[in-house]
């Protein structure tokens, strides 16, 4: 499997499946015999026992998982670390340790918060900036609802302004009865420019580990062999 040994995932907007996407990622690459570690500049919303890194362990099994600075309320990174009093890593250390992972794994994912562009310090670093200072691959994840056209050229399109290497599109969230919409933005996300690379179901969360490991791959079919 010809991946960068950098992949950053970002999505569209928040809650449209990235972490459920950064573990199926983590499953297919560990079931090819590659050492992956997953890294998560920022979590928010710890207050409420939430954990993005100890979720991707739980599906995708024996990988490396790491968090940069974890803050309590479920906002962004920079409001939620001015409510806690935290110092927020520049984005440079995050790039720093990401190199240092990468040194000792095949292959390191990096999950972002929220969007692209939502400040992970205070300096205005964002993920699109640790992408430039890694000449990592993007990921993007989609929601496959009404908007998601938009949302997504609009990704797109801040990644191409920068240069950043787009590996894909992956809907982080398929419905089991899916409507009209849902095929017809699926279809049109599979015209792009980039590589449709899969869908995952709305259930993946709930499956075993096992169960989540073994269909991971079918749910990203388009990933280069």
């Amino acid at each position: 499997m010809n991946l960068p040994a950098i992949i950053l995932v970002t999505g569209t907007d928040t809650g449209v499946g990235k972490t459920i996407t950064t573990a199926a990622l983590a499953a297919v690459l560990h079931g090819t015999g590659r050492s992956v570690a997953v890294y998560k500049p920022c979590q928010s919303g710890a207050a409420a026992g939430d954990s993005d890194t100890a979720e991707i362990v739980r599906l995708a099994g024996p990988v490396t998982a790491e968090t940069g600075v974890v803050l309590q309320e479920p906002l962004a990174p920079v409001a939620a670390a001015a409510v806690d009093g935290t110092p927020l890593p520049q984005v440079s250390a995050h790039a720093v340790r990401v190199r240092e992972l990468a040194a000792s794994h095949d292959h390191v994912l990096v999950e972002g918060a929220g969007g692209l562009l939502v400040e992970l310090d205070s300096g205005g670093g964002t993920l699109a900036d640790l992408g430039s200072l890694l000449a990592a691959a993007f990921v993007v994840v989609a929601r496959p609802a009404l908007g998601t056209l938009n949302h997504t050229a609009l990704t797109l399109e801040a990644l191409a302004a920068r240069d950043l290497n787009v590996l894909g599109v992956v809907l982080g969230s398929w419905p089991g009865d899916p409507g009209f919409v849902h095929h017809s933005n699926r279809q049109v996300l599979g015209t792009l420019q980039v590589p449709f690379l899969g869908a995952l179901p709305e259930q993946a969360s709930e499956l075993s580990q096992a169960d989540f490991r073994a269909e991971a791959a079918a749910w990203l079919n388009g990933l280069p062999a």
